[in-house]
């Protein structure tokens, strides 16, 4: 029963795996104790010498040398001078006899579930240290390489051959992954799962819009300009309220770079994500103003108890101001913390080619016109500027009023 081979690939083994020397003796000399109180019930008065690099192992069992007839005698650690001098002629009492222990005395099936539980432990450090490696840089980015394209995720490897994955909720719409190819995300939560590692990576998030402008704006890295905040819809549009601590900076143009060169790398990288840039100020009003860009705003009403804002604007502003599909106004939204409500400018008449509301109280309940008027929805072609989620999630209106309402006007400009 060669034991210095189970320490040799034992050693061998945790050196692929990156495990330092005191933890690799640590994790031997608990197996080989366990071994020890399997047959010895007690461990403590028992030494063990590990050469690992040798293969090397030595018991000593310690046991202090009493009279014959001493009553402690049946202590653990306790030995009688008799026993002793068996050992080594000359003991007295009071000396402690240390006393070599042959491994083969464990017996054969010992040695085998020590192998069996050395090779867990390493298990079970190893994805400790894969865990902690990546709890420690969540929200950081890194590139791992495609090897398997799933319905529900796709799976990559890291530099070191562990596996991470992009959930479908965390890809944006418009990827298309291949194996082989380098992907670059945010780390963006770790968890065990049935004791194992699950590493999630994520390219939907706004800290990774976050994270591309600080390796492409070296203003953004070194901390001169900072980013406030930033929301996107992956893969559509992104609005990111940046502030210059150096009077001397302009953040939005730092941002975009020469001939726009900055943000181009960036948006690429999000798969031609629209991406605005806008100065941030602690002037509410104003801000607000910036956020809705392009669309200029004739004036507005703030109501900081309910938390909403109504912008009023030129009737041909409005659909700037909403945007392809309501983007525009929800990103605005999200980025002022604030609900945002559209309204033409009072007084203004309606343009000729959009038709008001009104004209379709003989197909559309009044309560439901009133509804939409509510959120400054007041012609045919502000309420087809959005979806109806957007609709359905600022009005009170359930989806087949919505559907309802969106095929009457639609047939007004068919």
């Amino acid at each position: 029963m060669d034991i210095s081979n189970l320490i040799e690939s034992f050693a061998d083994f945790a050196k692929q795996k990156n495990i330092d020397r005191p933890t690799m003796i640590r994790i031997l000399e608990d197996v080989f104790r366990t071994m020890i109180k399997k047959k010895y019930t007690y461990d403590d008065n028992f030494d063990i010498i590990i050469n690992a690099d040798k293969g090397d192992l030595e018991i000593y069992r310690i046991r202090e040398i009493v009279e014959d007839d001493s009553e402690d005698i049946w202590d653990h650690d306790k030995i009688s001078v008799t026993e002793a001098r068996k050992i080594e002629p000359d003991f007295e009492v009071g000396e402690e006899v240390s006393e070599p222990i042959d491994i083969e005395s464990f017996g054969r099936r010992a040695v085998t579930t020590a192998r069996q539980t050395l090779m867990q432990k390493v298990k079970d450090l190893e994805k400790d240290i894969l865990y902690q490696k990546y709890k420690d840089i969540v929200g950081e980015i890194i590139t791992g390489e495609v090897y398997q394209v799933l319905s529900r995720e796709v799976l990559l490897i890291d530099a070191e051959g562990n596996e991470i994955s992009i959930p479908r909720s965390e890809q944006i719409p418009k990827d298309r992954y291949r194996k082989g190819e380098n992907v670059r995300a945010i780390v963006h939560k770790v968890e065990m799962v049935n004791g194992n590692p699950k590493i999630v990576l994520s390219r939907t998030s706004p800290v990774f819009l976050e994270r591309l402008f600080e390796q492409e704006v070296p203003e953004v890295y070194d901390g001169l300009i900072t980013i406030k905040k930033a929301v996107r819809e992956p893969g559509e549009r992104a609005k990111v309220a940046v502030e210059s601590y150096d009077d001397r900076i302009d953040p939005v143009g730092a941002c975009v770079g020469m001939k726009g060169s900055r943000i181009h790398a960036i948006v690429r990288e999000l798969q031609n994500e629209n991406i605005d840039v806008i100065n941030y100020t602690e002037n509410l009003e104003l801000f607000i103003q910036r956020a809705l860009s392009p669309a200029k705003i004739v004036s507005m009403k703030i109501d900081k108890e309910n938390n909403r804002v109504s912008v009023y604007l030129k009737p041909d502003q409005v659909s700037l101001a909403i945007g392809k599909g309501g983007l525009n106004i929800k990103l605005a939204s999200r980025l002022v913390g604030m609900e945002i409500d559209v309204f033409r400018e009072l007084g203004e008449q309606t343009t000729e080619e959009d038709v008001d509301l009104d004209e379709f109280s003989d197909e559309i309940e009044g309560w439901v016109i009133d509804q939409l008027k509510q959120i400054g929805l007041d012609t045919a072609k502000s309420v087809l500027a959005l979806d109806k989620e957007e609709l359905v999630r600022r009005t009170d209106l359930e989806e087949e009023t919505v559907d309802n309402v969106m095929a009457v006007l639609s047939k007004e400009f068919e």
